[in-house]
């Protein structure tokens, strides 16, 4: 008797990744993304013929760019980001965590593009959130009603379609792409298919049409992006709305911009009243103290292309716990210890046995390694109880072997710094042209940094080298 042919097993790949598996399973084992596995067909070769096009091929010269030119928003800081404004077609994706405020800014941005003062342009805001009362009563509070403002309250997809058919907007703002639905695919709203698909839908409505088009997402608890990976490519701009609950500051950073810089920062201040910009956002984060204070520095970080002058305080105490605290708000803890390690080795300031709390004024958070001397001298100064001098300001990252790095843009950091009244400057060798109005001191090591800024101090001579 003949054998029968073994049957073939269903094989189910991720439709993100391309993992494949012999059975189903809701989460992809490599990717780990819910939802994406599907069941695939064996292999079948296909052929694709030449199609109609929509439109002949033209020599690159010839290519009209003014289709292309960005619209102002109205919010210039807003613009400043975005690299002048919206790109009829563009999608943009803004992302942020609950109560930040993304809302309040798209509504006022919503607002001001369908406002007199930019011609008679129609906006179209799709809330999926809320109720079109609850948004209206926002827009009551911060002046933004418009007569070619247009509110529509729809979770689903084709309703969403319909509007934007119904209205034929220039501005299209959907608060969120993860509670709009369609019906041609299962699943709950916010999952990775039912985003995918309703991404797609408005992304191609946008580009055969000519609607810019502002997407809202939600994040994850660390702060990326919800949904597929994929969002982020399909779309032309992404921006990260960032913020304290506790703060009136808000900051919008651009990832990623194909029609402008993609290190970009715009600064706004939510208040009751609306959101607004702030074009010269550095004294928010100088504290107001008349007389000089223990463990204080202030610093010039880069914030994309603008420099903000920030101030940055240190408090060290004594401890009677076997594992000191180790407290920061607004800077890198990873970066506060390895800075804390190499004021022990390097520069023989005792830490090890105290607790350390280190903070940033106003809010701002900094990341980036030109903070570190600041950080250094704030730390010292308040383990010695030794204040420094009024009008410094320090620039440089801070190296294991207690070395001073350059850093990136330090001519347009103590531009700014001279421009504030700073009229000292602790800066890494050769620091190139300094602006006038400041004195930049070089300093090769964190030891001959601490000399300097205090003066009698006892300090470890060349970084803790032995004699």
């Amino acid at each position: 008797m003949a054998k029968a042919p073994a049957r073939e097993r269903p094989a189910f790949r991720c439709a993100e990744c391309g993992w494949t598996t012999g059975k189903w399973v809701g989460r992809c084992g490599e990717c780990q993304a819910w939802g994406s596995v599907d069941d695939v067909s064996a292999p079948t070769v296909r052929t694709t013929t030449a199609g109609p096009v929509s439109a002949p091929a033209r020599p690159i010269g010839e290519v009209d760019v003014e289709a292309a030119r960005a619209r102002p928003t109205g919010v210039d800081e807003l613009d400043r980001v975005l690299g002048g404004g919206l790109v009829p077609g563009a999608v943009v994706l803004l992302a942020g965590e609950p109560g930040v405020g993304k809302s309040t800014l798209l509504l006022d941005v919503a607002a001001r593009f369908a406002g007199a003062a930019l011609g008679s342009a129609r906006a179209l805001y799709v809330t999926g959130e809320e109720s079109a009362a609850q948004v209206r009563l926002r827009a009551d509070r911060i002046g933004a009603l418009q007569p070619s403002l247009f509110l529509a309250s729809e979770t689903d997809l084709g309703a969403v379609l319909g509007h934007v058919d119904a209205v034929a907007p220039e501005l299209l703002v959907v608060d969120s792409v993860q509670t709009i639905a369609s019906a041609q695919v299962d699943g709950s709203p916010g999952n990775v298919s039912q985003v995918r698909e309703v991404a797609a839908a408005l992304i191609r409505v946008a580009k055969e049409r000519g609607i810019a088009t502002v997407l809202v997402g939600h994040v994850t608890k660390d702060g990326s992006i919800a949904g597929p990976r994929l969002l982020e490519h399909l779309v032309d701009v992404v921006l990260h709305f960032e913020g304290d609950r506790h703060s009136r500051l808000r900051m919008v950073r651009g990832v990623k911009n194909r029609y402008g810089p993609s290190d970009e920062v715009g600064c706004f201040d939510l208040a009751d009243d609306g959101i607004t910009g702030l074009p010269d956002p550095s004294g928010l984060f100088l504290s107001q103290q008349t007389e000089p204070v223990a463990g204080t520095c202030v610093t010039v970080a880069l914030e994309g292309k603008r420099p903000l002058v920030a101030e940055l305080q240190a408090l060290v105490a004594p401890s009677s716990l076997a594992s000191p605290r180790r407290t920061t708000s607004g800077l890198d803890s990873g970066r506060v210890a390895m800075v804390l390690a190499v004021l022990q080795r390097r520069a023989g300031i005792a830490v090890q046995a105290a607790d350390v709390y280190a903070a940033t004024v106003g809010g701002v958070r900094l990341t980036e390694p030109a903070t570190d001397l600041s950080l250094a001298l704030a730390v010292a100064g308040a383990a010695q109880n030794d204040p420094l001098a009024q009008g410094l300001v320090a620039i440089g990252e801070v190296g294991l072997a207690g070395e001073i790095r350059r850093v990136t843009g330090l001519s347009r950091r103590l531009a700014e710094a001279a421009r504030l009244g700073f009229t000292h400057a602790l800066v890494p060798p050769d620091p190139g042209r300094v602006p006038d109005g400041i004195h930049a001191m070089p300093v090769g090591d964190l030891g001959r940094a601490l000399r300097i800024a205090f003066p009698g101090a006892e300090v470890l001579p060349l970084a803790g080298r032995r004699s």
